[in-house]
């Protein structure tokens, strides 16, 4: 039997919670794409049966915004539908779920911090998909399900926008950022360590239900971009506001998430996004010492 089951093993956060669970000494297996098709009902009830974990990770999903608002359907097969299949297959094998979800589920037209109980209001065919999931666990895991919202994410080892400023600042004299985004970047690995503890307080009680595992803090695109160039010691102001809209599918305007949730689980919140940022940038950049200007 394994302790933990992991799905999405390909992504981001994923590779952290790897890290993680080996860290914490907890057994795991950790399935990519090639070793789990989430969209295929059968298959993902025969791998919870043949692992019968304690806890099952969904980190499996589709991340491609703008795909998505060109392509819905193929957006919900693993957005809205693969939880639905390991919530029943967790149902059925008596595991619990940790499912990995995101800001989008909000329309962003907020002015202050979404507590969890917040009623979405998804503006994107991303948002839209990725509630459906949400609200497939939660029905059917109603005391074992549990949903962990974060936003803004970056890490080692993939495509984010922390990693394309470090690519830019490299490549380009000038970057255009936009300012009218306001969120909390929020690293990989802290998000993995509050999935492991959250996994285990689960296993004691700690009570299902939406969680949101975002940094502390909150600043603008523009202000983020500055940030990562600071700590590579080059100059903040070659980062410019970006005039006009920018390309793509709407992103929330404001997608600033309450983390009420983790103290009643004996759990502590993220820290400030500065201080994260700033941990995570020697993995980021290959280096041992940054130099902030």
């Amino acid at each position: 039997m394994s302790r933990w089951l992991v799905t999405g093993a390909d992504g981001l956060l994923a590779r952290d919670l790897r890290a993680a669970l080996e860290s914490a000494g907890q057994p795991a297996v950790c399935l990519g794409r090639a070793e789990l098709d989430v969209r295929d009902r059968r298959a993902v009830r025969s791998a919870v049966a043949a692992h019968r974990p304690v806890v099952v990770v969904n980190a499996a999903a589709y991340t491609d915004v703008d795909g998505a608002e060109t392509d819905e359907s193929r957006a919900r097969h693993v957005n809205g539908a693969a939880p639905l299949h390991l919530a029943s297959a967790c149902g059925e094998f008596g595991a619990l779920l940790l499912h990995v979800s995101t800001d989008y589920v909000f329309s962003g037209e907020a002015r202050v911090p979404y507590p969890e109980d917040a009623p979405p209001a998804p503006r994107t065919a991303y948002g839209r998909t990725k509630l459906e999931g949400e609200r497939a666990v939660l029905r059917l895991l109603p005391w074992t399900g549990y949903v962990v919202r974060t936003a803004w994410l970056y890490g080692e080892g993939g495509d984010n926008f922390v990693a394309a400023m470090i690519r830019l600042e490299r490549e380009r004299e000038f970057v255009d950022v936009v300012e009218d985004q306001r969120g909390q970047p929020t690293w990989t690995v802290d998000v993995a360590d509050r999935l492991v503890a959250l996994g285990r307080a689960a296993r004691l009680g700690a009570a299902p239900g939406i969680y949101h595992a975002t940094s502390g803090g909150d600043c603008t695109r523009l202000e983020l971009a500055r940030e990562v160039f600071r700590l590579l010691g080059a100059d903040p102001g070659r980062v410019r506001p970006l005039v006009g809209p920018a390309p793509g599918a709407r992103r929330p305007a404001y997608s600033v998430l309450e983390r009420g949730r983790w103290e009643a689980a004996g759990i502590e919140v993220i820290r400030d996004w500065r201080e994260a940022l700033a941990a995570a940038m020697p993995a980021l950049t290959g280096a041992r010492v940054l130099t902030p200007t």
